[in-house]
């Protein structure tokens, strides 16, 4: 028997294990980013140095500069087509030497898996005050499991061709109470996109971390319900999906047969 795991360490930042190659998501590492503070779980521990790190695009809650630095060991930058000058500015070229660029449709194999991008619909750049531009991209992961790592998206016609998947880690809700709905999903949209792509388990992320400082007490309900209702609405919607909420910190592990 031949397994996957996903450790959800919050936001979007996840440990992916598959094939024995091990992968980073948009780690954020800090238990403060800007304006944002974590409010739920701890910071992420993680079990070792990953072999590749996955980066959807560069909004600084996904490319997190501090968190790369941290990183252990030397893996692999995984970024979104245009990224690398950017990564040479901020991380020196050492780590630009570690980059590989991808647009939909492009792929990379690490180790024993193939990392592949794919289409996301939202917005790519650094953010309003910078100049920095790249494409956002989500990643299908092929080992012993096909996993889909989202980043951040709204719906998009072509996430039907993305399946039928075995996992899909599905970005709901977000950090703030006045996160707009264009370039996201909110609990109703996420479980439209997990009909479209037919996984046979899905894990929702994003959503129950970071918070704008001195907004604790502001429509709570936007910071630790979208999981669970996510779950509530994918049961009528995909029948025959396990979702699966995880804490954080928590791991969900696949099996398939070898």
């Amino acid at each position: 028997m031949s397994t996957t795991s996903v450790t959800w360490w919050g936001h979007s930042t996840i440990w992916l294990a598959d094939s024995g190659v091990t992968l980073l998501t948009d780690p954020v590492l800090t238990d403060r980013l800007a304006h944002l503070r974590r409010m739920a779980g701890p910071p992420p521990r993680l079990p070792g140095a990953p072999d590749a790190v996955l980066l959807s695009h560069l909004h600084a809650d996904h490319f997190h500069v501090p968190s790369l630095r941290a990183l252990p060991g030397e893996p692999l930058l995984i970024v979104p087509r245009g990224a690398a000058a950017f990564t040479a500015r901020a991380l020196g070229a050492a780590v630009a030497d570690r980059c590989v660029e991808l647009a939909p449709g492009d792929e990379v194999t690490v180790g024993a898996v193939r990392v592949r991008a794919v289409a996301a619909r939202h917005d790519g750049g650094r953010g309003p005050w910078s100049r920095e531009r790249a494409v956002a991209i989500g990643f299908v992961v092929e080992g012993t499991s096909r996993t889909w790592y989202a980043g951040d998206t709204g719906l998009f016609e072509q996430m039907h061709e993305l399946g039928p998947l075995d996992l899909a880690l599905i970005p709901v809700g977000g950090w703030g109470p006045t996160l707009g709905s264009d370039g996201h999903l909110n609990t109703t949209d996420a479980a439209e996109a997990l009909r479209r792509v037919k996984a046979s388990w899905a894990v929702p992320v994003h959503y129950g971390t970071f918070w704008p400082i001195g907004m604790s007490r502001l429509r709570q309900h936007l910071f630790a319900e979208p999981g669970p209702r996510f779950a509530e609405q994918a049961a009528r919607t995909s029948p025959h999906t396990r979702v699966r909420v995880l804490s954080h910190g928590e791991t969900l592990t696949v099996g398939s047969a070898a």
